[in-house]
């Protein structure tokens, strides 16, 4: 009987234990478990209000879920409004995903600051305007997709974004001389943001320009491709405007007119390692129109290749304005078959009627080209057309090849420009000489500007 009890006591014991550690290993089973749906209530521990744990914040948000269709017919205009108004105003980084394999219809919309913190705004699929102008009724015609006073900003994700401006350019007065001129819009306008990122885009057919920087400082824009066809006009592939500190490399660009312009007392400005062509090369201006004031100084262009393009490095202005470009540095350039490889131009004139004579004019004065080589399409490879009250000046030269194309000679022509050389420079210089030692220094200092 006492080993009965013995017994029956033990087994009672070892089957308690068993099923302690039984319920034990299920509870653990299921605190562990990240699929088990309906247990979060049961298995959630009680916390002081001290160390309570807040949830975490979403910040990563999807077009698709504020509406967008994504199927290129549907206008998803509010849906990018929408998600613009939550992201703007969230209190930590966040972003906003337009995803891949989808195209979304998006009317002219500005996305305004300021936010409350960084964003990034990853563009993998594809963003369409409307094929009609009519589209821009009652609305600013200039603008497509607008960023207004956005602080750190990363533009990026590999996708495209497509202007539709084959019905604009039908209609410009450029193509077709009994239209009347209009403007145009600009596909991608960033205007007075600072801190900003562009990168791995693709920008397309733009209706005007495609992408502008206006009133910005601290921009770093690579990796981007900007195309339309050479036909197409006034489509600059990136106009650079009252900005600071800009640096655009790694970039292929092709379009109907500038592939890059830089204007309007813009600062700091690099160019680097880009592929021009077709268009109207890289240009400094146009500057001076109207009789405005402008102020352009500290930029650099190094290492560029231009094919095919209707000027090489320009530097353009309009009579009658006043202020300074200066300090300017164009190196390291490959030209194949291009018109105007070097030009310093002080009577542009793109107007349709005849330009008046001015006595005023911006001045022009320290610029260097060092290291421009390949082939000209026409026989006038360096043109240094300068004004005759504000003559160029400390314009510099060094390692110059321009031969031509079609297998002819080139020559130089000078008017009112004055500088200096060194080394192998062909054709030969014609402007009158100069001290050479304070644009030297003028290289060497403005290679190294800043860096983000």
């Amino acid at each position: 009987m006492n080993e009965l009890s013995s017994s029956s006591a033990f087994s009672r014991s070892t089957l308690t234990r068993i099923m302690v550690y039984s319920i034990y290993f299920f509870y653990c089973l299921l605190l562990n478990s990240t699929h088990v749906e309906g247990f979060d209530s049961l298995l959630r521990l009680p916390h002081s209000g001290a160390s309570r744990s807040r949830p975490r914040s979403k910040r990563v948000f999807c077009v698709n879920d504020f509406g967008a269709k994504g199927d290129g017919v549907n206008d998803d205009t509010k849906a990018f409004e929408d998600v613009w108004k939550l992201v703007c105003s969230f209190p930590s980084r966040a972003k906003v995903v337009i995803p891949a394999g989808k195209t979304y219809l998006v009317r002219p919309i500005i996305f305004e600051g300021p936010c409350r913190s960084k964003l990034t705004l990853e563009i993998s699929g594809t963003i369409i305007a409307p094929e009609d102008p009519d589209a821009w009724a009652g609305l600013n015609p200039q603008k497509w997709l607008e960023f207004q006073r956005v602080n750190h900003l990363t533009v990026e994700g590999g996708g495209i974004i497509e202007g539709m401006g084959q019905e604009w350019w039908a209609r410009s007065c450029k193509i077709n001389t009994t239209n009347p001129c209009h403007h145009a819009p600009t596909a991608l306008i960033f205007h007075r943001c600072k801190n900003l990122k562009v990168r791995n885009l693709m920008v397309l057919n733009s209706q005007q320009m495609h992408m502008a920087f206006k009133s910005c400082d601290r921009v770093a824009a690579s990796h981007l491709r900007v195309l339309a066809p050479g036909s197409s006009p006034n489509t600059d592939g990136i106009h650079i405007s009252a900005s600071t500190r800009v640096q655009i490399k790694n970039s292929v660009i092709g379009t109907g007119d500038d592939c890059i312009s830089i204007v309007g007392n813009s600062s700091g400005i690099q160019i680097r390692s880009i592929t021009c062509g077709p268009g109207h090369g890289i240009s400094i201006g146009s500057l001076g129109k109207r009789n405005s004031s402008v102020q352009i100084h500290d930029v650099v262009v190094d290492g560029a290749f231009l094919s095919n393009t209707e000027n090489g490095v320009r530097i353009k202005t309009w009579q009658g304005g006043s202020g300074f470009a200066t300090n300017i540095a164009f190196q390291n350039v490959w030209m194949e078959n291009v018109s105007n490889p070097i030009i310093i131009d002080q009577y542009y004139c793109d107007s349709p009627v005849t330009c008046q004579n001015q006595s005023l004019a911006v001045k022009v004065e320290d610029i260097s080209f060092v290291g421009i080589k390949g082939t000209s399409a026409t026989e006038e490879a360096i043109k240094f057309a300068c004004s005759e009250t504000f003559p160029c000046e400390r314009l510099y030269l060094e390692d110059i090849q321009l031969v031509s194309y079609s297998g002819d000679s080139t020559t130089s022509f000078c008017w009112e420009a004055q500088g200096s050389c060194s080394g192998l420079v062909y054709p030969p210089p014609c402007f009158s000489y100069n001290d050479s030692s304070y644009i030297e220094q003028k290289v060497l200092s403005s290679s190294v500007l800043w860096s983000i």
